[in-house]
């Protein structure tokens, strides 16, 4: 991150027209310099840190909550090359994200559909619905930000894999030893006595037992 770089200074954006609530119409009403803006400051003022996985998964990424000091919003820039996704395909359950195009087109996978995205489109994944992903399906880069609550205990459910995901934390401590933190897969079990030793000495304690 280049905190101790200042941004450059700029005319105000023009005010997106109340004509249309559209996050499109909005978008193109900051016209060509506000959207060069919008690209220009990501540029200069936020250092990317790039997931890789494979040939699939490829995306630069800025914690911009962390930046501006936010602990209850999550905020962050991605930066996907053509051809690649950022994340497998899932879903939040204790989440709402949404996702604003700042550049670019794509595909946004969400349950068996496939629908078609482009610069301005602003797009709402509810916490419980279906799962979705964004996938650069262009031959230029495509930029987004991603914004969400930041839950205190969630789960993730990834349907192409069968994993889950599980995090907690205390509060919103996520240092070292605040945070649950478990990724695998579920095996169905009868009941909620499944594995238990209900008919033991509840006085003594078998040996394994945690």
């Amino acid at each position: 991150l280049a905190a101790r770089r200042r941004p450059r200074r700029v005319e105000p954006l023009p005010r997106a027209h109340p004509a249309s609530g559209a996050a499109t119409d909005a978008f193109d009403a900051l016209g060509d310099e506000g959207q060069r803006y919008i690209q220009e400051y990501a540029d200069t003022i936020l250092s990317l840190h790039e997931v890789k996985a494979g040939t699939r998964f490829n995306v630069g990424i800025h914690d911009v909550d962390r930046t501006l000091g936010l602990t209850h919003l999550g905020a962050m820039l991605h930066v996907v090359p053509p051809g690649k996704t950022a994340w497998p395909y899932h879903r939040h359950h204790g989440k709402d994200e949404l996702f604003l195009i700042l550049s670019g087109s794509g595909e946004y996978r969400v349950g068996d559909r496939r629908l078609p995205i482009k610069a301005g489109d602003c797009i709402g994944a509810p916490a419980g619905g279906e799962a979705h992903q964004i996938i650069n399906s262009s031959t230029s880069e495509l930029r987004y930000m991603a914004f969400a609550n930041q839950a205190q205990a969630d789960v993730m459910e990834y349907p192409d894999s069968g994993k889950i995901a599980v995090v907690a934390s205390r509060g919103f401590d996520y240092s070292a030893g605040a945070v649950l933190d478990i990724q695998g897969r579920l095996t169905p079990i009868a009941d909620y006595w499944d594995g238990e030793d209900v008919n033991g000495d509840a006085t003594s304690i078998e040996e394994g037992a945690k």
